[in-house]
């Protein structure tokens, strides 16, 4: 039994080090990433490109596709998804790699200004640090234009507008239903889901982005019904 005590005890001291370790480790690399280019600056630099879209001018529906299909809690919460992270923290262990982020709405668009799309633990810490300071200073609202703005949509289209005219010829407030579920599919994996590759794919992910929004209350499976109706085969 004694023996045990110390085992658990070496295990949690050893828990403990190295998460103090990697914890250090994620402040430093956000501390050189905003010295290199403080934040505000960077949303800035966002807010003022020629193809910027403000919330107000998105449409609804590739609003309400894009979070419940990302990130359906990005609205209501504070701060990083404990939920997700741990989630994604026990798929990783796991699989002994890091197979999954947990991320936020949020930090993706710290992950976007700051960061390749490398997985390691050090910048899933540092990205933390950047979702306290972007809902410190910006609103929800401002934080979901600027991850609109600036994910990449697959077919060389970098942020919504760029997607929405080249893909549909049309402005990112007058999207269908059906447009803003094709698009809301895309940032997960843009190069597998783009439309020159057909639409078998993607066919498959706007069904998950449409299942999602009825799970979350935005459509009702007649909706939805209705938009996959549309779908080229």
């Amino acid at each position: 039994m004694k023996l045990f005590k110390r085992l658990l005890l070496l295990v949690l001291i050893l828990i403990i080090a190295i998460g103090g370790f990697l914890g250090l480790e994620g402040y430093n690399r956000y501390r050189e990433a905003i010295k290199s280019l403080p934040l505000n600056q960077a949303v800035y630099n966002i807010q003022n490109d020629p193809n910027y879209v403000p919330y107000e001018e998105i449409d609804e529906d590739f609003i309400h596709a894009l979070v419940a299909i990302e990130d359906h809690r990005f609205f209501e919460r504070k701060g990083i998804d404990i939920v997700a992270i741990g989630r994604a923290l026990v798929s990783n262990v796991i699989s002994k790699e890091i197979t999954q982020g947990g991320s936020t709405i949020t930090q993706q668009v710290a992950k976007n200004i700051y960061f390749n799309n490398r997985p390691s633990l050090t910048r899933k810490i540092a990205e933390v640090f950047f979702v306290w300071d972007l809902e410190a200073d910006y609103t929800k609202k401002e934080i979901f234009a600027m991850y609109a703005n600036i994910i990449y949509y697959g077919d060389l289209y970098y942020g919504i507008k760029p997607a929405s005219e080249g893909y549909f010829n049309k402005s990112p407030s007058d999207l269908t239903l059906y447009e803003a579920t094709v698009l809301a599919g895309l940032p997960q994996s843009p190069s597998r889901y783009q439309l020159s590759n057909g639409y078998e794919l993607i066919n498959r992910r706007q069904k998950l982005v449409l299942e999602s929004m009825v799970e979350y209350g935005y459509i009702t499976e007649q909706e939805m019904n209705d938009v996959l109706a549309q779908q080229p085969k």
